[in-house]
């Protein structure tokens, strides 16, 4: 029976928590192994990869970087190629355009050995693109590249399909979103803006990708959707913002849309209306400090006008809900017909209320 070995390639903002949560929970999501690749030996990262290490997992770097490695007291395990050829599915979670790199240089190299290979949002094109509880049935068999869409991307879809769609893509008219995003993450000491910034409208018919990239996940399922966004940075390391409107054909009201919600599991709802007491949140109550519900919908922002739109705000759970989707289709790759049971290990991480 071949061995199952996840390996990672990054430790950035997903890749980091990623390889702790898979480590803390490789029995029961039956892993054997986890091994992850660093690319460059910075002092300031050594404790964040000692850490890693603490929790089981393997390192892999280039051959020419090992000796760099050890000059900081830490001895690489696995070399680059060989990390990848031994694994059951690779895992990038690199900056953008690393991960195409990666698959021209790697990864189509050793198709025949590893089961899959997942990239996250900004690989736009690296493979069929994913949200774990909403295309999952157009995955098939087969499939050995999967592309783990945006962290707004995974709340918009996720905002849609709960309140507009009941399986029946024609219900919705059309669907409406604003991204208000945070500016940069904690971890990075780089990016950060003095004042709001609005965005581009990159495409005539979707507006800014986040409706795009939604439209095309939906579109695995061969489901047409007529949906807008609209996006702006503000100056805020937080949460990003998410206002939808979503107009409707069967009539509904604010009590049905809010059981929606709650019936779910892959939605919070609170009544907290700031994204400093959400994140705070996460920060003592999940996992590395994560929610890996898809999004947090503030409860006292729903409004159903008419019967037939419905308006209201949620917070993102960046990271959180691409790292639950990455351990879904990894769990796929290697168990495609009862991952959905492996990873109900992971459902006390999830919030019904914040």
């Amino acid at each position: 029976m071949h061995r199952k070995i996840v390996h990672v390639v990054g430790t950035g903002t997903i890749g980091e928590p990623l390889i702790g949560l898979l480590a803390d929970y490789k029995e029961q999501l039956g892993l054997d192994e986890i091994t992850f690749h660093k690319n460059s030996a910075l002092k300031t990262d050594s404790s964040k990869i000692a850490g890693l290490l603490k929790r089981g997992a393997r390192l892999a770097t280039d051959e020419t970087k090992i000796n760099d490695f050890k000059s900081l007291h830490i001895d690489p395990d696995l070399e680059t190629e060989e990390a990848i050829k031994r694994a059951s599915v690779v895992i990038d979670c690199t900056p953008k355009g690393i991960g195409h790199k990666n698959k021209e240089q790697y990864y189509t190299k050793f198709t025949e050995n590893v089961k899959g290979f997942v990239a996250q949002g900004s690989e736009e094109g690296f493979g069929k693109k994913y949200a774990r509880g909403i295309n999952d049935k157009s995955l098939i068999l087969g499939d050995k590249f999967i592309q783990v869409v945006s962290c707004n991307t995974h709340n918009l879809a996720c905002i849609t399909n709960t309140l507009a769609l009941y399986n029946d893509p024609d219900n919705l008219v059309e669907g409406r979103f604003v991204c208000v995003r945070r500016a940069n993450d904690l971890s990075q000491p780089g990016s950060f803006i003095p004042a709001p910034q609005v965005g581009r409208h990159s495409s005539d018919i979707y507006g800014s990708h986040h409706a795009e990239d939604a439209a095309k996940l939906f579109k695995t399922m061969n489901w047409d959707l007529n949906l807008f966004s609209s996006a702006m940075k503000v100056n805020s390391q937080y949460m990003h913002v998410l206002w939808f409107n979503l107009i409707v054909k069967e009539p509904t009201s604010k009590a049905e849309v809010l059981e929606r919600l709650q019936n779910n599991p892959l939605v919070a709802l609170t009544e907290k209306d700031m994204t400093s007491t959400v994140f705070s949140f996460g920060r003592d109550q999940g996992h590395y400090g994560r929610i890996l519900n898809q999004t947090v919908v503030v409860e006292q922002t729903i409004n159903v006008r008419n019967d037939h739109e419905i308006t209201g705000f949620c917070f993102t759970p960046q990271d959180g809900n691409s790292i639950l989707s990455s351990i879904s289709a990894t769990e796929w790759f290697l168990y495609p017909h009862s991952y959905e049971d492996k990873v109900q290990c992971l459902s006390k991480l999830f919030f019904d209320h914040i």
